[in-house]
């Protein structure tokens, strides 16, 4: 019979660890089930002044505060990221809610949910050059359209057209890379284009394009499309297995945005640090129009901002099935779910 005395340190080691291993293969998973998952969110676009309070929150700590392990990656535009997050590539992201409710009327059980609503003003828009002649929505037929393949003012274009009684098959739309939109609309190889109104104003900007003076806008709120747009999303997975993760990464971000809005410099660095060769005074003005005009809607002196009014968001989801002669129409639980939302209290600043 072997004493411990006589088997060697580095052997007794490994003896006293073989229980142990035991006991983790008894229960398969749920030792480690407990350890937090790292969170992957994909943003809604190339990095810009108005991502500051995912920088923030990332570089003061405010998310690991909240025991949040994440990644921020750029996006390829809003309407991206519930695919990606469908796919399993993320589990969550910030993109178009109107996305989230297309995928969840064809396929519920792949679809993100909504769990803190950023862009309470529909920010979509046609843009076209006053040389083109386009006034109204009417003008577009026969005209030559672009977009990025995953903008979404051009996945939202039926609804709009639509609403706005023109005919949409007499428009070609011509997809094309995000960095070119502006240029191709300068260039004439596109007659309008597709975007969100803060986007194309400030990257027309360092093209010599007046964005008051030298565009039409053709804004989809003008129409009837009272949409909300852009939210934070995250994977069915992880709202139901690691709530605490989504509640902690809403209170990070609900604590930056704050800080953002009452000083904006820290937050313009944080977005200089990540692409030095950004504009910074055009970021800035970026930052500053997204805040006054897509994240200011009067709904915030009721419910707190990152909410939605259930009556306002069950009109959006008919419109959007209606429009896209989607097979049903999803709840709003399907499509949001406040129940993460940090207390309404911490959530009553206006921009």
């Amino acid at each position: 019979m072997l004493r411990a005395s006589s088997i060697p340190a580095s052997l007794r080691i490994v003896f006293a660890t073989v229980p142990l291993f035991a006991a983790l293969a008894a229960f398969p998973g749920h030792a480690f089930a407990q350890s937090s998952p790292r969170v992957k969110m994909v943003l809604n676009w190339k990095y810009q002044g108005p991502q500051a309070w995912f920088f923030i929150a990332q570089d003061k700590g405010y998310f690991k505060a909240e025991g949040v392990d994440i990644d921020l990656d750029q996006g390829e535009g809003s309407g991206a990221p519930v695919g990606k997050i469908a796919s399993g590539a993320y589990n969550a992201g910030f993109g178009d809610i109107n996305a989230i409710i297309n995928l969840a009327a064809i396929k519920p059980q792949d679809a993100p949910v909504g769990v803190y609503m950023m862009y309470n003003i529909p920010p979509f828009v046609i843009a076209a050059k006053k040389s083109s002649g386009i006034r109204t929505p009417k003008d577009l037929e026969g005209k030559t359209l672009g977009g990025a393949g995953n903008d979404a003012a051009l996945k939202l274009f039926p609804a709009f057209a639509k609403l706005a009684k023109m005919d949409a098959s007499k428009v070609t739309i011509t997809n094309m890379a995000p960095n070119l939109r502006e240029q191709m609309l300068q260039r004439g190889q596109v007659d309008a284009v597709f975007g969100y109104v803060n986007t194309i104003w400030f990257s027309a900007k360092p093209l010599g394009i007046d964005p008051e003076k030298d565009l039409v806008w053709l804004k989809y709120s003008d129409y009837g499309m009272d949409l909300y747009s852009n939210t934070i999303m995250v994977s069915k997975a992880l709202a139901k297995d690691h709530p605490k993760v989504v509640s902690g990464m809403l209170r990070a971000l609900n604590r930056s945005i704050a800080e953002v809005a009452k000083n904006l410099e820290p937050g313009m660095d944080a977005v200089m640090k990540r692409e030095p060769l950004l504009n910074r005074g055009i970021e800035k003005e970026r930052l500053v129009a997204t805040l006054k005009n897509e994240m200011s809607h009067p709904e915030i002196k009721e419910i707190g901002f990152g909410d939605v009014k259930d009556d306002r968001l069950k009109r959006a989801i008919a419109q959007v099935v209606d429009a896209y002669g989607l097979p049903r129409a999803p709840s709003n639980a399907e499509v949001f779910d406040r129940s993460f939302l940090p207390p309404k209290a911490d959530r009553m600043f206006a921009f």
